[in-house]
């Protein structure tokens, strides 16, 4: 065998040492870096999903959203037993996603949520984003009060408040600033007004000569109170103009801009928080609202009790939208105008299955509710702008007829026990000059199984008596107001 030359030996020590060098700068920086852990720096802890982790292993990102997502994954602290508490008491604010990883909605909602952690950070708020995997970390998740999925907390020095704003990006960004303490933004330039308009697309502009007085304290006591919207000042007309460009004044102004047909909308009142707090509570909401999971509670919870429905596929829905936003404008603050696409089982269902239309054919379907009396109506004939109109002007004035569910009515005059719907509940039952023996019944009822069988029995022993008539009605499909359920 021959032995090595010179050269290789040499090179061979050279890459030995080269190694070893390496070994200990990275041994040095891992000891380095597990002190500064132990100093409690949270501010670079860095939590990415396993999921961005392996994408990132794989390549560069394909897109600058999902670039965003993953720089914004970064900045939000990956919650687990052993940090929890200390995260928790460490910081003044934080703010804590607590999701399942099985839950759609915590799907939805934790790119929102890095999203939303991006956004802070480049405003320079002092609140910590945090999440916790409560499926695997239950005692830590539990300690903090986290019981359902998706849940968000704000710990104020380590205190928990519940979060009651919206679930977009923009909504969470508001609530969270209002809630450390920017509950508005104040702009003084042309152009980080520009910039501002770019990011908000509801908001509430007020003019002010200057940032004092009895007006501008309520304006301030209802930029706390509210949860939702961004308020922003400015004693500028020129920056109050980009802001609201239909502004005809420059005296002191107060007007609410959106990004919708119906874009600007003054406040006309005297300046008092309550009457803010209302005027927002009515025109913060787009005139024809578009159903989703996210924002349902919203909807349903807001001061306008009269609700129309529309159920559609989302492209008839754009070929409407137009029309349905012309007869909002006429009935805003009386009537509320509401989008549901009739493909989505999980909104549309529930409140098809209210009127017995959950297996309709039908293009469109308008209902109502008015929520104050718990009644419902069914628009009945085509829903032409005229027919649109007139359905929410008897909503409006109490004048349209309540619907109730009905099967088709049957021909089975000379069966033992005679079929029962909505449609003839009155003159079978309640106008006929014989008696009624009515089995009310429903066929997820066990125990309605058995007694259709002896009321049947019952039926034909009595099949010779002209006084009597033996019926059954199918409850869970047909609806009458004399006739009331409870079990």
């Amino acid at each position: 065998m021959s032995k090595p030359t010179p050269i290789w030996t040499l090179t061979c020590l050279a890459l030995t040492l080269t190694l070893t060098l390496l070994l200990i700068l990275s041994l040095s920086i891992h000891a380095i870096a597990s002190e500064e852990d132990e100093l409690g720096d949270l501010e670079e802890l860095l939590a990415i999903d396993e999921e961005a982790e392996a994408e990132g292993q794989g390549g560069s990102r394909t897109t600058e959203a999902a670039d965003v997502v993953s720089k914004a994954q970064r900045i939000v602290i990956e919650l687990n037993s052993e940090n929890t508490r200390r995260v928790i008491d460490g910081n003044e604010f934080v703010l804590v996603l607590g999701y399942a990883f099985w839950c759609v909605r915590s799907a939805e909602m934790m790119p929102k949520f890095a999203e939303t952690a991006n956004a802070l950070k480049e405003t320079g708020s002092p609140l910590l984003l945090a999440k916790i995997d409560a499926e695997r970390y239950p005692k830590a998740a539990s300690a903090l009060g986290i019981k359902g999925f998706p849940t968000l907390l704000l710990f104020v020095n380590g205190t928990s408040q519940a979060y009651n704003g919206g679930f977009s990006v923009e909504e969470l960004v508001i609530w969270a600033r209002k809630r450390t303490g920017v509950p508005v933004i104040r702009l003084s330039s042309v152009d980080e007004t520009k910039e501002f308009t770019a990011n908000y697309r509801t908001f509430l502009v007020g003019l002010f000569e200057t940032y004092e007085g009895t007006d501008y304290e309520e304006f301030r006591k209802a930029a706390v109170a509210d949860n939702e919207i961004q308020f922003v000042e400015t004693s500028d007309i020129e920056v109050a103009r980009v802001l609201y460009p239909d502004l005809k004044s420059p005296n002191q102004f107060l007007g609410i801009v959106k990004s919708e047909p119906e874009k600007y909308v003054a406040f006309e009142e005297h300046f008092e928080k309550d009457k803010i707090l209302n005027f927002l509570e009515y025109n913060k909401l787009p005139l024809v609202n578009v159903l989703t999971e996210l924002n349902s509670v919203k909807v349903y919870s807001g001061p306008v009790k009269l609700q129309v429905f529309v159920f559609a596929e989302a492209d008839e829905f754009k070929n409407i939208r137009s029309t349905l936003q012309e007869v909002a404008a006429k009935f805003k603050s009386k009537v509320m105008l509401i989008y549901v696409d009739i493909k989505e089982d999980n909104l549309a269902k529930p409140f098809l299955t209210l009127f017995g239309l959950e297996e309709s054919d039908e293009a469109v379907i308008v209902a109502a509710f008015d929520n104050k009396a718990n009644s419902k109506y069914l628009l009945e004939s085509d829903p032409t702008p005229s027919n649109l109109e007139n359905f929410c002007l008897g909503l409006e004035r109490g004048t349209l007829s309540q619907y109730y569910k009905s099967q088709p009515i049957p021909d089975n005059n000379v069966a033992v026990v005679r079929t029962v719907v909505g449609k003839t509940f009155d003159d079978v039952v309640l106008k006929s000059s014989q008696n009624v023996r009515l089995e009310v019944h429903a066929p997820w009822c066990i125990k309605c199984e058995e007694m259709s069988k002896q009321v049947e029995k019952l039926a034909k022993h009595f099949k010779g008596l002209n006084d009597l008539i033996i019926a059954k009605i199918d409850a869970s499909v047909n609806e009458h107001p004399k006739l009331q359920v409870d079990d």
